[in-house]
């Protein structure tokens, strides 16, 4: 499988539980790196998302998986399976490909803002509000999500501003909603994120207007890290929302390419921590179930083969 996230490293150890040989690609840039700690994740609340990730290869590990540190540069079907082409030179082959390579986050071009990422800039309410509730939070305008984000946010905080920054056109009923919660609603272009030893402070706009704040929720493009699966014949999927996008598969993680699934955000933009590890599990059942059935018709057809003699075994 390709990518040692959360998903990946799941599936991993439900595969080495049902004794399949099961080798991880992974080059070690998981998605929530920038972010303090991971939350929603039952027991695991707050783990520094490398700590958990690294747990997560110690466990799967101790069930038979190898996890080799490297970036994926290839991927091919073969005649009995799919290869993968690694950074080192090294190419490793399999029966069957589990792609858990996440996605990318796209943010706005704003002086500031990339530095943020992860501290003062955040953009899921589920993840990361409980941590800046009651403070000054700004909400920057970047598509047709910006708003339905505001109304979220709001639930943690009575302090919220939402920058339309000249992306975001609420319409009349969103103007008179957003107004019923208290919400500001400001024009213009942010032009940059502020902050003073490295907290944010506040963002300024394209006139020298500057506005205070605490902490700046963004909806970021999300796009599925897909750029090798053309070889696979597998196409990435614009979002039916523009939030970015992914790769289609059914309730199991199988995609329209025999033997190849997907787990985690890769084809699940919105998926939490938690949630990713559940597809991933989720898939490597199905998978294991592909290869059972897969082995049961290879020994039927074995057992009905012509014996020496010229005759059928029954």
């Amino acid at each position: 499988m390709v990518g040692g996230g959360v998903a990946g490293l799941s599936a991993a150890v439900t595969l080495g539980r049902a004794l399949r040989t099961v080798l991880v690609v992974d080059s070690g840039e998981p998605r929530n790196a920038p972010a303090d700690g991971v939350h929603g994740y039952l027991t695991r609340e707050g783990m520094n998302p490398l700590a958990l990730q690294a747990a997560g290869r110690i466990e799967a590990e101790s069930y038979g998986a190898t996890v080799v540190r490297a970036e994926a540069v290839s991927l091919r079907p073969t005649t009995n399976g799919f290869e993968v082409g690694l950074g080192d030179g090294r190419r490793v082959t399999g029966r069957r490909l589990l792609l858990t390579t996440g996605l990318a986050d796209r943010l706005p071009n704003i002086t500031g803002l990339q530095e943020q990422w992860g501290k003062g800039v955040v953009h899921c309410p589920y993840c990361h509000g409980y941590e800046i509730r009651h403070q000054q939070i700004g909400v920057l305008g970047t598509g047709p999500m910006s708003v339905h984000q505001t109304f979220l946010f709001r639930q943690w905080s009575d302090d919220i501003t939402l920058f339309l920054n000249d992306t975001v056109a609420p319409t009349e009923d969103e103007m008179a909603r957003l107004a019923a919660r208290s919400v500001r609603v400001v024009e213009g272009v942010v032009e940059s994120v502020d902050n003073e030893t490295g907290l944010l402070t506040g963002v300024t706009l394209s006139d020298g207007t500057r506005f205070e704040l605490q902490a700046l929720a963004v909806a970021t493009r999300m796009e599925a890290r897909a750029n090798l699966l053309e070889p696979l014949g597998l196409q990435v999927a614009e979002h039916p929302l523009g939030a970015g996008h992914f790769i289609e598969a059914d309730p199991t993680g199988a995609t329209s390419v025999d033997g190849v699934y997907v787990a985690g955000n890769i084809s699940n933009l919105a998926a939490q921590v938690i949630v990713a590890a559940a597809e991933g599990t989720t898939a490597a059942t199905a998978i294991n179930a592909g290869l059972i059935e897969e082995e049961t018709a290879l020994a039927v057809r074995a057992l009905r083969k012509p014996s020496p003699t010229g005759r059928k075994l029954t």
